[in-house]
Parts: C-alpha cells; structure tokens; sequence
C-alpha cells in the first residue's frame, strides 16, 4: 500500500478510524468512548438549536479529553416550498396516525423551526472543537475562513468526483468519500433530487486519483476486508456508522436495533419518503405507503418536520414499521457489544493489516 495514513497525524489519532455522526442514534457517551480508543468520535449537530449543541458538545468533553468531532447539515430552511405538495403529503400523514392510533395535528408549515449551520460556528471556536464535518453542500467561505483561523480541520462529504473536486477547491483538509452502501442521508450536493449510485469501491480511486488532500471511505465498511479494500484503493481511513447503532451507548431502540441485527443484504433501500432527501434505511410500512401514494414529496425540512410526530411515536413505541431505520447495506454484520468493544475490534482489524504489510 502506497498511502501514509497521514490523516491520523493531521487529527491527532493513533489509528485512522472515525465514527460517523448519525442524529438520533449517537450519544455523546458513544462519542466519547471512540475518542477515548483513540480513534475519532463524532457528534452530529445537524439542524440543532445552540442550546441543544452547547450541551451535547459540553457533555461529550466532560467524558474525553481527546480529539472529537462535530458534523453539521449545509442545509437552508428549503431550497423551494409547494403548497399543494405539502398539503397532500399532510393528508396522508394523517391517515397514517389515525389508523395507528397516533395523535395528529395540523401544522402550519409557517411553524416549522429552522436553525442555520453559520449559528453554531461561534460555539464550535468558542469551544475549542478541533474538527468539523459536514454534509449536504460546503460551508460558506466565512465559515470556513473562520474555522481554519482557529487551528479547527474541516472534512466534507463527497459523493461523486465532482464533489469531491469542488470540496477541494473550498479549502477542506479531508474529503469524506461516501459510496451508495452508506447508511443514512446521501451527502450530494451537486444533484441532491438525483444522487450518484456509486459504490465506495468504484469511488475511492477516482477521487484519490483527482484530490490531494486525504480521503476518508464511508459506506459498507464492516470487516477487516473492507476495511484493508478501502485502504489498497487509496482510503487514509475509514469511517463507520451503522456497526455502531447496536451498541450499548446507542440511542437507538429495541425495535431499531433488532431490525438492524437482523437485516439481510437486500433488506435496504434508498427513500425519501420519511425526510425528503434521499437516504438508506431497512424497508418498511411507511416506506411502502409513500411510494404506493405516488405522490410528490416535498423538499428536506418540510417532510421531516411531517413525519417528525409519527417517528417520535413509532420510536417510543417499538414500532418498526412507521421509523425511519436508516442502516447501511453490511448492517446484517453488525452485532451487541459496548461501544468500546466494536471499536476495538476495528482496531485489531488495523493493526493485523498493518503487521501484514510490515511482513
């Protein structure tokens, strides 16, 4: 292998292994016990007030002194709003509820609340966070400019080359390179309606092959296989989600954790139907009813602010049919164990290939 893991001196890690922030399943206990394994925790802030990332980001020093990450959505409140859309996808949400017995109530789409990436900058300098990610576009220069001022890496998210290029060009230091495998939200940008199906190992050398910062492989990364496949193809390390949505510290439920468990290759599928930007999750109920209603859905922030009621309930209930399950297509290879436990064995997976290429 030709490349140097140079990514692991620029974050200040031993090993090249980062935890991907996944909203509603990371816990800043999670966090905290993957920095702790000297890899690299991170926590997603995306969409959140500053009030809610002041303490989630607090919580998390409180429990590591090492290196941490913060992952933001590059998201405006919506890029268009259809009225008629909205209110045909509200109609059908209701129906949902009132035949699974889950209170509903109109919402003005006036009501929905929006919070900016650009509000948590502030927080993240004043706060010393050493690393930022980020997915759904590129920061702005200001944001950028600012951060690096600060001594704070930058790492966006990439899904096809010419993402990746113009990742570069905004002045990232690492590109995350996230194949069509990936579990949770598809990070395009350049075509978001239409993402790129690319698989992570048709992507890693196109984008190796055109940037010269460091590349970070994300999506179906699960084994010492894939792990070392990424690393040959050009990877300086590697990130993984849905390995940890069992763990102990997960935030995620019973019923979510089972459904992960016991998924099958074929069991996942890419949606909109539950936030409006294209994602991985395990099939299910609601997934079906969208697609069978064949209505338009609408855009980002409005459909998940639609679904928001039903998934709390369904979270809060077990009910695996009516939540968003969003789990990468190697989710079947996940298993129980504490956090540190998953990690560790990630670990044993570097240093064995490590001490194969010293051999």
């Amino acid at each position: 292998m030709t490349h140097d893991r140079s990514i692991a001196k620029m974050l200040n890690l031993k090993y090249p292994i980062i935890q991907a922030a996944m909203l509603g399943v990371t816990t800043p206990e999670m966090v905290a016990a993957v920095s702790n394994s000297s890899c690299l925790g991170s926590l997603p802030l995306g969409g959140l007030s500053m009030k809610k990332a002041t303490e989630l980001v607090r919580a998390v020093k409180s429990l590591t002194k090492k290196p941490l990450a913060v992952n933001l959505f590059v998201t405006d409140k919506a890029s268009h709003f259809e009225n008629d859309v909205y209110k045909q996808m509200q109609e059908l949400v209701r129906k949902v509820h009132y035949a699974n017995n889950i209170p509903f109530e109109f919402n003005s789409p006036s009501n929905l609340k929006f919070n900016h990436y650009s509000e948590l900058i502030p927080l993240l300098i004043s706060e010393h966070v050493p690393v930022v990610s980020f997915t759904f576009g590129i920061l702005d220069n200001y944001a950028i400019n600012n951060l690096k001022s600060h001594g704070i890496k930058i790492i966006g998210t990439a899904t096809s080359l010419q993402e990746a290029k113009l990742l570069e060009e905004a002045g990232v230091d690492a590109i995350t390179a996230q194949g069509v495998e990936a579990g949770g939200h598809r990070g395009s940008f350049l075509e978001p309606d239409e993402p790129p199906q690319i698989g992570l190992f048709s992507l890693i050398p196109q984008v190796c092959a055109a940037v010269k910062v460091p590349v970070i492989a994300a999506g179906g990364i699960c084994d010492r296989n894939t792990v070392e496949a990424a690393f040959i193809l050009g990877a300086e390390a590697v990130q993984i989600g849905t390995l940890f949505i069992p763990a102990d510290e997960s935030a995620a439920n019973d019923a979510y954790k089972i459904a992960v468990l016991s998924s099958k290759d074929s069991d996942t599928k890419l949606t909109r139907a539950f936030t409006g930007r294209w994602a991985r999750g395990i099939k299910n109920g609601f997934m079906d009813i969208v697609d069978r209603s064949g209505l338009r859905i609408p855009c980002y922030n409005y459909q998940n602010y639609l679904t928001s009621s039903m998934r709390n309930f369904a979270k809060q209930n077990n009910n695996q049919e009516l939540m968003s399950l969003w789990a990468g297509q190697s989710a079947g290879k996940s298993r129980r164990a504490s956090t540190k436990d998953i990690i560790y064995q990630l670990i044993q997976h570097v240093e064995n290939i490590k001490k194969s290429d010293d051999n």
